[in-house]
């Protein structure tokens, strides 16, 4: 029965590898002699650089995952733009508020010089 058993195994990991080398790619396609292209390991940047960042530009926004989670520069990259392009949308609500007031105001002076 052992000797059974140890014939069954080199048998079968003889078809196996047999199998896998035939095709060079373990498809068992023939081989096309050449390795096939591998995807970039990082995909193109989603971000928009003509336009500031929209919601939808976030959602469709994913990071490149490395061996051990999300590459940090990658995710730090990412960060810091959004963070960049918040702090200049809220200096610029600032800016339009502050002369919202002072239109506010000079229209309400020039509703008291006319009484």
């Amino acid at each position: 029965m052992f000797w059974f058993l140890m014939v069954a195994m080199v048998v079968v990991i003889a078809a196996v590898t047999l199998a896998v080398l035939s095709s060079g790619d373990g498809t068992g396609a023939p081989a096309t002699g050449g390795l096939r292209d591998v995807q970039p390991d990082r995909p193109a940047d989603p971000l928009p650089l003509d336009r500031p960042l929209a919601p939808a530009d976030l959602i469709r926004v994913r990071l490149p995952v490395a061996p051990r989670g999300y590459r940090m520069a990658e995710v730090d990259d990412v960060l810091d733009r959004v963070a960049a392009e918040l702090a200049e949308r809220d200096a610029r609500i600032a800016d339009l508020r502050h002369l919202l007031e002072q239109a506010r105001n000079e229209a309400a002076q020039r509703g008291g010089d006319r009484d």
